[in-house]
């Protein structure tokens, strides 16, 4: 018999303890991306009640942090590492007797090949289309132009970029799908209902980017959400958004010299 997760297997809390798990995921999603979808929807209203048009707008997502090199790359390193508290936190959570955290989501070295395979499919079907989907939204106008690295260019860039791909990748799968997916499944909630209801959360905290990214990081967390419901592993789903991440941030400024119209 197989030894991989099966998501479905989650067995529904008895009514007086779905309370606490309330409180718990109101907690987590506070000290993280719940907080994120907050600030994104602030900042979404915000722009769309300007006089200048959101496509004239400008989001950055890795921005320089300080003019003096040494701060800026100790700075980056921190902003990156501190969120995998969150990380780190769910996963403490989820741990059962005999079964760690990270076994119960799938994020483990037990399958390799199978997850580097699955996420290099997932970075087929939704990286090259999001990345075009983006490109379609930027012309529609209801995406602002977003500078994936703004990073002035140092021998650490690259590095840095790559961590926090690594870092984005992390907290992403690991809160939204990971661990909500399970949390919600003790409460009773159902596939679909859970699948929808986080990549709506997903697309939430993409808002401060605009619309477009808004509703293509949504349907990135309903592929997402269906395959780990079919596969129980958050590892083909961290290696597929690292990768998309890293070709983002990294290939921000060729994006940028080859279609400035577009991503400018």
């Amino acid at each position: 018999m197989s030894s991989e997760p099966t998501w479905t297997g989650e067995v529904p809390v008895e009514r007086p303890g779905r309370a606490r798990l309330w409180w718990e995921i109101a907690i987590v999603l506070g000290l993280s991306l719940g907080q994120s979808a907050i600030y994104a929807i602030v900042d979404i209203v915000d722009k769309s009640t300007r006089s200048q048009a959101l496509a004239d707008q400008v989001a950055q997502v890795n921005p320089s942090q300080s003019s003096r090199e040494l701060f800026d790359v100790v700075y980056q390193v921190l902003g990156n590492l501190f969120p995998l508290f969150a990380v780190a936190l769910v996963i403490f959570l989820l741990w059962q007797p005999g079964r760690s955290g990270f076994r119960r989501i799938g994020l483990d070295a037990t399958r390799p090949w199978q997850d580097l395979g699955r996420g290099g499919l997932l970075f087929l079907v939704i990286g090259i289309p999001g990345i075009l989907f983006f490109a379609l939204t930027r012309v529609l106008g209801i995406t602002v132009t977003v500078e994936a690295s703004s990073l002035t260019t140092h021998w650490w860039t690259v590095p840095v970029l790559i961590l926090a791909a690594l870092r984005a990748g992390l907290q992403e799968e690991v809160i939204v799908v990971g661990y909500l997916y399970t949390r919600l499944r003790q409460l009773g909630w159902g596939t679909w209902t859970i699948i929808l209801g986080a990549a709506v959360l997903r697309g939430s905290y993409h808002l401060y980017q605009g619309f477009g990214p808004f509703i293509g990081n949504a349907v990135m967390g309903v592929v997402f959400g269906w395959c780990y419901t079919r596969w129980g592993r958050t590892m083909p789903l961290v290696i597929a958004h690292v990768v998309i991440d890293i070709v983002s941030f990294v290939g921000y400024p060729l994006a940028v010299a080859w279609w400035p119209a577009i991503f400018a």
